[in-house]
């Protein structure tokens, strides 16, 4: 029995695929992140596994119980997290605390002792009286990750937790989530940062609804074919397009331009495409690739 199972799901709107076949297991005591681009289908595969829409083929079970037929039975289980803010912004910590242990059942004994335990590790129990709509953005979501923590679920799905959270809290968060995992929970989530896949058990790279690639974050690294060279450089996108038109696959990244190139490639070549491109730069260097860089060459796609 896999804390999540999912098998050939495929989830449509109208005339779009959101999901396109996929399948996935969460194994026990594990983080599994989820990587895409907006649109990938991400969202839709987490509301399909927790019961919020509809599929249209494929199977789902969470605890062994199969969604959406045996939801009742699943709820016990099972955390969610979407990528809004869905507390009451007009109620303290303690009181969204509170009203969602009401929802499961908590008794006023379990509750206090379940608090503690939550507030030791959120880092909340100095605010408990504060209304949640005061709180920072991090606190924001340590308090959304402690309500769906008051039942004590053994399997938690996570939508972007850390989106718009600054480094420091995204940091923390990430801290709960491996002291949760050490525990004995499962989670699964989605997130748009590479450093957060790369503290995944297992990662899966997603896009246009489907997985291009899934494994530990070590082995996902060492996908990428050829070269990667990175040169310091601000550039007008005219500029940047007369680089792709001489053959260059590049992509803006802050402040430098991030060349991809293929295996036998060299630094003089790179200079030679930016100078005929008339873009003035500092010799290239190449870098080692990264999780990011095989995503992009996986998705196939130009990075603005």
């Amino acid at each position: 029995m896999k804390p999540i199972e999912v098998r050939s799901l495929r989830k449509t709107y109208g005339s779009v695929v959101a999901v396109d076949g996929v399948s996935l297991t969460l194994e026990d005591a594990e983080i599994l992140a989820i990587a895409g681009p907006d649109g990938a289908g991400k969202t839709s595969l987490f509301r399909s596994i927790c019961g919020l829409v509809a599929y249209d083929e494929g199977e789902v079970q969470v605890a062994g119980l199969n969604v959406p037929g045996e939801f009742d039975s699943v709820k016990p289980y099972l955390g969610y997290m979407p990528q809004a803010f869905s507390l009451y912004p007009d109620l303290s910590v303690d009181e969204n605390l509170r009203f969602y242990a009401g929802l499961f059942g908590l008794g006023a004994e379990e509750f206090m002792k379940r608090r503690e335990r939550l507030f030791e590790f959120s880092g909340l129990r100095p605010f408990a009286r504060r209304r949640a709509e005061a709180l920072s953005g991090g606190m924001k979501q340590k308090l959304a990750l402690s309500c769906n923590l008051i039942h004590n679920p053994r399997v938690l799905v996570l939508d972007e937790p850390t989106t718009g959270v600054d480094p420091l809290s995204r940091k923390e968060f990430w801290d709960i989530l491996a002291e949760i995992r050490d525990e004995g929970a499962s989670i699964l989530l989605s997130t748009a940062y590479m450093d957060e896949v790369s503290r995944a058990d297992r990662a899966v790279f997603m896009d246009g609804g489907k997985f291009l690639a899934v494994g530990p974050p070590a082995d996902l690294a060492g996908l990428y074919k050829g070269k990667v060279f990175e040169v310091p450089a601000e550039v007008t996108g005219d500029r940047l397009e007369a680089l792709r038109a001489g053959g260059m696959r590049v992509g803006r990244f802050g402040a430098a331009l991030r060349i991809y190139a293929p295996p036998g490639a060299g630094t003089g070549e790179i200079g030679l495409a930016l100078s005929r491109a008339g873009i003035d730069a500092p010799e290239p260097k190449e870098r080692r690739p990264g999780l990011e860089d095989v995503f992009v060459q996986l998705m196939g796609r130009q990075v603005e």
